[in-house]
């Protein structure tokens, strides 16, 4: 499966300066891409309407933001995005982000995953990106199916899910998104609903301005294959939409872990977020360490330096 680069052109500088010379944030036109693909329906058209609206909201530039996917349906965001990124293969658009985020650590780097595409195959790279506590900020768009590939069982999938895959009704116990995030170590976790946009911008907002790797859990339904998953989250069709209570310490783990592991559709909002060290920072305070060693010497001089070691 090859990897499908989805930088696309610029728009002008002008066009975002006003007449002041004061540059001004992006608006929708100047961000929106393709048309999108989605089933008329999809959740996940909620959650691209609402980074539109983050990255106007925030003002941020072009070249300050980067968005990244794996595969699957909700991995088609790049397409959608006027702005750098890639369309990554299956189950590695963590890697990818995280090698951009050491990199350029002054983009604001987003990852948009579906549950297949970050808890099955990719499942072992979102445990080890959360727990580097890389600085990024993760998106997953749960629908509790493969839908691109027309109802086949996910991870997330709850037991008794009948699918082509699963004819008699699902057997594996689903993973918990939220519990998995906080017990590997990521230091940002929340819950949130594409049923409810607000909701939704202010948790990305939350997620975008950690410190370090922050995941959000977005209920997206799926209206072709699984109809109605998220019914009980969703006041309109008689659910309830429970938001984490005042009085959470969002820095206990065992509260969050507690909260986390409520019965569906349990809660909504930030279950957890601390502030620890980054591994873009320790990075960085290694590389300023070494660096320092050759303060003041040619390229020459440190190879020299370097061959004389050797010896």
């Amino acid at each position: 499966m090859s990897q499908i680069l989805t930088e696309k052109p610029m728009v002008p500088s002008a066009v975002t300066e006003s007449a002041t010379g004061e540059r001004k944030g992006l608006t929708r036109k100047e961000i929106v891409a393709d048309h999108p693909t989605w089933c008329p329906g999809c959740g996940d058209f909620s959650v691209l309407a609402l980074y539109f609206k983050l990255i106007e909201k925030r003002k941020l530039w072009h070249e300050k933001i980067t968005t990244i996917s794996g595969i699957g349906c909700s991995s088609r965001f790049p397409y959608f995005v006027q702005a750098h990124g890639a369309h990554f293969i299956h189950g590695r658009a963590l890697p990818f982000a995280s090698g951009v985020s050491l990199s350029r650590p002054d983009l604001h780097v987003f990852a948009f995953s579906g549950d297949g595409d970050a808890f099955s195959i990719g499942g072992n790279h979102f445990t080890h990106t959360a727990r580097k506590n890389i600085k990024m900020t993760l998106v997953v768009m749960d629908n509790q199916v493969y839908g691109l590939t027309k109802k086949q069982t996910s991870p997330t999938s709850p037991l008794g899910f009948k699918s082509k895959t699963d004819i008699w009704g699902a057997v594996d116990y689903p993973i918990n998104p939220a519990k998995q995030a906080i017990s590997v170590g990521a230091s940002f976790v929340a819950r949130t609903s594409a049923t409810n946009p607000n909701h939704v911008l202010a948790t990305m907002e939350a997620a975008m301005d950690h410190d370090g790797f922050s995941f959000v859990h977005c209920l997206s339904e799926c209206v072709e294959f699984y109809e109605g998953a998220f019914d009980a989250a969703n006041p309109r069709k008689g659910g309830a939409f429970n938001e984490v209570p005042k009085s959470h310490d969002v820095t206990d783990e065992m509260a969050a872990y507690k909260l986390a592991s409520a019965d569906f559709p349990g809660y909504f909002g930030v279950l957890y977020n601390v502030n620890k060290p980054t591994k873009n920072a320790r990075e960085a305070e290694i590389n300023a360490t070494l660096q320092g060693k050759f303060a003041g010497l040619k390229d020459w001089q440190i190879l020299q330096k370097t061959f004389d070691k050797m010896k």
